[in-house]
């Protein structure tokens, strides 16, 4: 072993013995090496005596190196050496009478002499080299190592010249046109009667090296004369390996494999149909009946539905009345095979079952009624959507316990699923009456087999069931029919044994939703949805995912049925009597923890039904009072004993009052304020009260964060519900919110405030007078950091806090301005942060990279001069106000921040902002006449040829516009 033997073998090896700092000099020296001028020889040399793969590997990589980088600049001494000495090696002939020994390497080895030897075709063939192929020819008479050695030479060809499955550049795509031009008029006939030799002779005696000539074979059909391949030679010897028992399978496979290449090939349609009529291809149908996890098997099944792509594309293509009889003779032929294999085989990662049958599903729209045979396929395309949908029972555990497997088999499954259904819509609209009854067959099948053991046949049931309700109007829906009464029907009164299935119980549930416009008009069948929901297969299901979703369906058919649940009300109470025990015990040691949110649907649904002017009043009070006189108390009691608990006891009643305040919160919203407030003022009154219990929840936890965001939220709830009537309460309730309000908290509270201003207007100046110079001070003092941060700090999640307190900032104060309570800013206690309330809004209203929050505030500064400006010239209501706005604002907001590069006028939130500001100046004309002018022009141009001018240019490009 030489020097450079052991640094190529130092240089590859990956054990860790070798020292790195010897690893490098290895690699240094190696690459040394490839520079030298005899490399080449050096190289042939080593390939001819040398057993060592790493040597082997690294001789050839370096030979086809330079070949692609030196070839240019080679002598054709040393071309031609390089020539012989590879082509020699391939054929297994003698370099300088001495026999080389790479052809009885590894496969990777191989691989690589075929990539030199396609590196020197790239660069010679055909004109310098124009007879390697046919001189290749005569050498596969030497046996299967030089048939090999050809077939990975056409494959590497193909891999890394020919095949346009890969990015080529245009120089790779004109070379490969020159080469496959030169092969189809110098060597393509006589390498494809190789083949067939090769093939015919050993079929028998060496099948393994006729599946490697197949193979490559198959790459070849898309680019030759396909006339070479379909005659009465090669077609007969493919079908009779894909047909004969006993041959190796992967040999049989193959022969498909390129029998599909023939279907597939390109063509005129009126040949491709006449070609394709030709195969008799039902010679191949039996053979998918077998072991459906075969390698023949996969291969035929690709070849009939590639088959089949191809007839379909031809019956669109075709002009003739006759070729379309026959492309539709083809299909009827082939169909209940394809049908048969995308149900029960491994199909074709390049076939797409729902692009070939929406394809002919697609023929069928054109036909005014369809023949018997086409009823049969729409039936077997409606059993393959099916098969399709079904979920497999292997994962039956991962689902219904929801771990991450089953997450990822559910999210695999909902995508996938998404298509098929398109599929059954667009075969509803062809065929409905026969997808209808099929799937009342395919429920009813469900029904009389079900057991815990076809689950997933259940599922699929009713999420077709489901997926037709989809594609039904409300019209339609609530017409109905006998057949969707008859769906329905079995629907709500079935108990599937395997109702404990978590996608089971979730699609029934989600089905009988689907269909409630039809039981909105067939109230019959009311007491059976009820019992679904009510019993173990809605609500009360042992599994928490479904009963949490079947709380939240039920208060969806309850906003829906409303006034024809009324009788029902006390049936429906019994059955959530343990519910809402749940949260009206008063043994909160003995609950289970769970959500803050758990119940809230099951308390909105029974609000909504006992909050209806339907019930009497009598039985309103009782109904509300058994559930608020219970959840207050424990409230109540829970504040009382809030100083003797332990931090284990505090943090379970702390999540206690928080699920009812939820529960409270939830059953709330099915009372009105008409109703509260004027026709039954006592159910209001239970209300104040339960408002008057939980704002107390403030000043005994006045720094619980997740109480007071419940509590909050329970007042936005009361404003809505109370109305007027909740005013007493608010200073109380405002004065605690505000007294620990940290800026997160900060937005909650704008937020509520906006609602007041909103719904009441001026009836809450005395309110916000108040509140007001407390909420000014902390605001502007916590977003003067936004105002000054600069870009590296705005990633943090306090900055991110703060600007949105600033952005809600914003719309409290143009609440404010346009709900005529802009006297609020001149209140004695408030006229202290008016400068500040003027400077940030001329900021934002100039720089801020919102548009939409500078049109804001250029509204509120519109709205201010209309309220503080008289067009008299008395005195001002607002000292120093009018100087503001005709010095600063006017020139700095209405001028400068326009001429500005950043004002996109291209931007349509950009123009409403300019339409603002020049309704500003429009106002300002009219309230301060030529006050405003003179400045505005005199201060705002002082260079009338140059400003003024881009300005005008600014408005005619607006009005152009």
């Amino acid at each position: 072993m030489d020097d450079v033997e052991k640094a190529i073998l130092i240089s590859f090896d990956e054990s860790g013995a070798i020292d790195s700092e010897l690893k490098l000099q290895a690699v240094n020296f190696c690459q040394k090496i490839k520079e030298t001028p005899s490399i080449c020889s050096l190289c042939i040399e080593k390939l001819c005596f040398c057993k060592l793969v790493q040597v082997q590997f690294w001789c050839l990589q370096a030979l086809q190196e330079v070949i692609r980088v030196k070839y240019g600049s080679m002598s054709l001494e040393e071309k031609n050496f390089i020539r012989k000495s590879i082509f020699s090696m391939a054929c297994l002939e003698g370099i300088n009478d001495k026999m080389c020994v790479v052809l009885d390497s590894p496969a990777f080895i191989k691989n690589k002499l075929s990539q030199v030897l396609v590196t020197l075709i790239y660069f010679e063939y055909p004109l310098i080299w124009s007879s390697v192929f046919v001189d290749f020819l005569p050498h596969l008479s030497k046996g299967a190592v030089v048939i090999d050695m050809f077939s990975r030479l056409l494959n590497a060809l193909d891999d890394e010249l020919v095949s346009m499955d890969y990015p080529r550049t245009a120089e790779e795509v004109a070379v490969a046109g020159r080469v496959k031009d030169a092969m189809r008029n110098q060597c393509v006939p006589q390498i494809v009667r190789a083949w067939y030799d090769i093939v015919s002779m050993y079929r028998n005696t060496d099948p393994e090296t006729c599946v490697t000539v197949l193979d490559c074979m198959r790459r070849y059909v898309s680019w030759i004369d396909i006339g070479l391949i379909v005659n009465d030679a090669f077609i007969p010897l493919l079908f009779e390996l894909i047909l004969v028992d006993g041959l190796l399978e992967q040999l049989r496979a193959a022969a498909a494999g390129c029998v599909l290449a023939v279907v597939s090939k390109r063509m005129d349609a009126h040949s491709k149909l006449s070609l394709l009529k030709s195969l008799q291809i039902s010679r191949v149908f039996g053979l998918v009946s077998d072991d459906n996890d075969s390698d023949l098997v996969s291969a035929i099944a690709a070849l009939i539905t590639g088959y089949a792509v191809e007839v379909l594309e031809c019956s669109k293509r075709v002009n003739t009345e006759d070729a379309k009889v026959i492309s539709m003779e083809l299909l009827d032929e082939v169909l209940p095979t394809v049908f048969y294999v995308m149900q029960n085989c491994e199909m074709d990662a390049a076939f797409s079952i729902v692009q070939f049958l929406s394809g002919y599903v697609a023929t069928m729209k054109t036909h005014s009624s369809l023949q018997e045979n086409q009823m049969l396929h729409i039936s077997q395309i409606l059993e393959v959507i099916r098969t399709q949908i079904r979920y497999d029972p292997m994962y039956r555990n991962n689902l219904d316990m929801v771990d991450m497997i089953g997450v990822e088999e559910e999210s695999r499954m909902l995508e996938f699923r998404k298509d098929l259904f398109v599929l059954l819509r667009n075969v509803g609209r062809v065929a409905p009456e026969v997808t209808r009854i099929f799937i009342r067959n395919s429920l009813a099948s469900a029904i009389s087999s079900s057991s815990d053991k076809n689950a997933e046949e259940v599922e699929a049931a009713l999420s077709l069931l489901y997926a037709l309700g989809e594609t039904m109007s409300d019209e339609a829906m609530r017409v109905g029919n006998g057949l969707l009464s008859e769906l329905v029907t079995n629907l709500l009164s079935t108990r599937f044994p395997c109702h404990s299935n978590r996608l089971v119980a979730l699609v029934y549930l989600e089905t009988i939703e689907r269909y409630m416009k039809f039981i909105q008009e067939n109230v019959q069948c009311i007491p059976l949805v009820l019992a679904a929901f009510l019993d173990e297969r809605g609500i009360h299901h042992p599994n928490i995912y479904v009963s949490r979703r079947a709380s939240y369906l039920f208060m969806r058919i309850v906003k829906l049925l409303k006034s024809k649940l009324v009788p029902f009300i006390e049936t429906i109470l019994q059955s959530l009597q343990d519910v809402v025990a749940r949260f009206t015990s008063m043994n909160l040691a003995s609950r289970e923890p769970a959500g803050s949110e758990d119940g809230a649907y099951v308390f909105e649904a029974i609000g909504l039904l006992i909050g209806m002017e339907d019930v009497s009043l009598e039985k309103q009070s009782d109904y509300l009072s058994s559930l608020l006189t219970p959840l207050c108390q424990q409230v109540e009691v829970t504040l009382m004993n809030a100083k003797a608990l332990n931090p284990d006891e505090s943090s379970l009643q702390l999540a206690n009052i928080q699920q009812i305040i939820v529960a409270i919160n939830a059953l709330s919203k099915g009372f009105s304020e008409r109703l509260v407030t004027s026709s039954r003022p006592a159910i209001g009154h239970m209300f104040k009260q339960t408002l008057d219990v939980l704002l107390q929840i403030l000043v005994v936890f006045p720094k619980v964060e997740p109480l007071r965001t419940k509590v909050l939220s329970f007042i936005h709830r009361m404003v809505d519900t109370l109305g007027a009537s909740v005013f007493p309460y608010l200073p109380k309730a405002l004065e605690q919110l505000l007294a620990e309000s940290e800026p997160k908290e900060m937005v909650g509270f704008l937020l509520l405030l906006n609602q007041l201003i909103c719904k009441f207007s001026t009836l809450v100046r005395d309110i916000l007078e108040e509140v007001f110079p407390t909420i000014a001070g902390r605001v502007f003092s916590a977003i003067q950091r936004v105002v000054d941060s600069s870009v590296t700090e705005t990633n943090t999640e306090e900055i991110r806090e703060l600007q949105e307190l600033q952005k809600t900032l914003y719309t409290f104060l143009h609440v404010i301005a346009t709900h005529d309570l802009s006297s609020v800013f001149l209140s004695p206690r408030s006229r202290d942060y008016l400068t500040s309330i003027m400077q940030l809004l001329l900021h934002t209203s100039c720089h801020h990279k919102d548009i939409v929050t500078r049109k804001a505030c250029v509204q509120i500064f519109i709205k201010l001069i209309k309220d503080w400006c008289a067009k008299s010239s008395g005195e001002e209501k607002v000292p120093g106000f009018k100087s503001f706005i005709i010095e600063t604002f006017a020139t700095n907001c209405c001028l400068y921040s326009v001429l500005d590069k950043s004002f996109e006028f291209g931007d349509a939130n950009t123009l409403v902002l300019f339409g603002e500001i020049v309704l500003a100046q429009k106002v300002m004309y009219e309230k301060f006449g030529d006050d405003f002018l003179v400045h505005f022009v005199s201060k705002g141009f002082p260079s009338p040829q140059n400003l003024a001018e881009q300005y005008c240019q600014k408005l005619k490009f607006v009005f152009a516009g």
